[in-house]
């Protein structure tokens, strides 16, 4: 049961659409923000600074940060999390540089700074540095989940080190100036991670079973066939070597990547959970779905999340160039289950990968078809367009009429 705070009035008066909440009793606190063009985080810095020392007094268990911007030029104006509340001044955390897991801990500096109890941890449009995020993960013996999106522009390391350290979900997102992460001797169960290449050194981590990671890089050209590319999925592969064999759920955003025909994946022998996005309109997209079926042959369940690059107008299934095949697997899939697709659409190409899946899996028993792009629509605040809807409803349709014939009777189809 959910109560508003005292002051929650005054800050809704001040900054328009604003949410503060806590549950009863006060185990957490989330503070969503909207930063239209007459709020500045500058003036409002009192009051913000206040709403994290009531958290403190608190001991949440919950501390949710949340900023939403109207338009990227409030990228200059974010809120900084203040570094006083935490026992930090400018020069200790200069001292953390060279620090490993011997981050000193707050109770030595005299500071009780309440987040003793605190589990989850999200910022979101926060200037947060990477001393500020140790230190939460070093004094916070409890804290299982952090989020951090959209850092602007002083997170440029982060350190996940040692078995003290209890966190179990890390999620990073559009930190732009992000360099390196590193994660050493930790009981880290799940890793999220999108943006810009960085430098990701990952070493022992025996819990680690579920990744996410959609890596960009700058552009590169195939002088083959002439495409940009703009997306890397063997850097990832590279970086995670070392816990490969253990991972049981991969996430991978091939949309824009560049195909390798000489590159072979390792086996990853454990898998049963792979989502792939993929541009389905690629004249190798197929290729790429055969290698990464290979490198899985304990494979339960598929989900592909389908982009597209032409117009459908311009849809031959040829994708800028003769389409490749894929190669018919040898033996076939034995495993895999469930397939499911996202962000279908109405096009020969879409349909030339459920065949493809139908003609080299033995054993395949459901089918889903859903033509909703929902990792683009994740965020309530966003809404599907007109002509979005007519795509979904007349894939809908094919779907429901056309695609289901090519499916046997003994595989289950389902169109959301």
């Amino acid at each position: 049961m959910s109560t508003t705070l005292g002051r929650q009035q005054e800050e809704e008066n001040t900054w328009g659409k604003t949410s503060a909440t806590a549950t009863r009793w006060t185990k957490s606190l989330a503070l969503h923000i909207n930063l239209y063009s007459h709020f500045s985080c500058e003036r409002e810095r009192p009051l913000l600074d206040k709403w994290i020392q009531f958290a403190m007094n608190k001991r949440v268990q919950v501390l949710e940060l949340v900023f939403h911007i109207e338009s990227y030029n409030r990228w200059g104006d974010l809120y900084t999390f203040p570094h006083k509340l935490l026992g930090l001044e400018n020069g200790s955390t200069l001292k953390l540089e060279h620090m490993r897991s011997d981050i000193p801990s707050l109770r030595s500096c005299g500071y009780n700074t309440g987040f003793k109890l605190l589990r989850v941890l999200h910022f979101q449009f926060v200037d947060v540095t990477g001393e500020v995020l140790e230190y939460f993960l070093s004094n916070c013996p409890v804290l299982e989940r952090l989020t951090v999106h959209s850092a602007f522009t002083n997170l440029v390391n982060l350190r996940v080190i040692g078995p003290s350290v209890a966190l179990k979900y890390l999620d990073i997102k559009f930190c732009p100036y992000l360099q390196t992460i590193e994660i050493c001797d930790a009981n880290l169960l799940s890793l999220d991670y999108e943006g810009s290449a960085i430098n990701m050194l990952v070493s022992n981590v025996p819990l680690l079973v579920e990744v996410s990671i959609s890596m960009s890089l700058d552009f590169a050209v195939d002088v083959d066939d002439g495409e940009i590319y703009f997306k890397s999925v063997e850097a990832p592969f590279t970086q995670l070597s070392c816990c490969l064999s253990q991972l049981e759920v991969l996430k991978l955003d091939t949309e824009g990547a560049m195909y390798n025909r000489n590159h072979v994946f390792p086996v990853l022998t454990n898998l049963k959970h792979l989502e792939l996005r993929v541009k389905a309109d690629d004249r190798w997209a197929l290729c790429r779905l055969t290698s990464f079926m290979k490198a899985s042959p304990f494979l339960q369940r598929l989900v592909l999340k389908m982009c597209f690059r032409a117009p459908s107008e311009f849809d031959s299934g040829l994708g800028g160039g003769r389409k490749k095949k894929g190669e018919v697997l040898r033996p076939p899939h034995c495993n895999l289950k469930v397939v499911e697709i996202v962000g279908y659409r109405a096009r020969p190409c879409a349909a030339e990968h459920v065949k493809y899946l139908i003609e080299n899996v033995v054993g395949l028993e459901k089918v889903v078809i859903d033509p909703v792009r929902r990792w683009a629509y994740q965020s309530s605040e966003i809404g599907r367009g007109v002509e979005e809807l007519k795509e979904e409803e007349k894939a809908r349709d094919y779907a429901k009429k056309r695609l289901k014939k090519i499916v046997p009777s003994s595989i289950r189809f389902e169109c959301l």
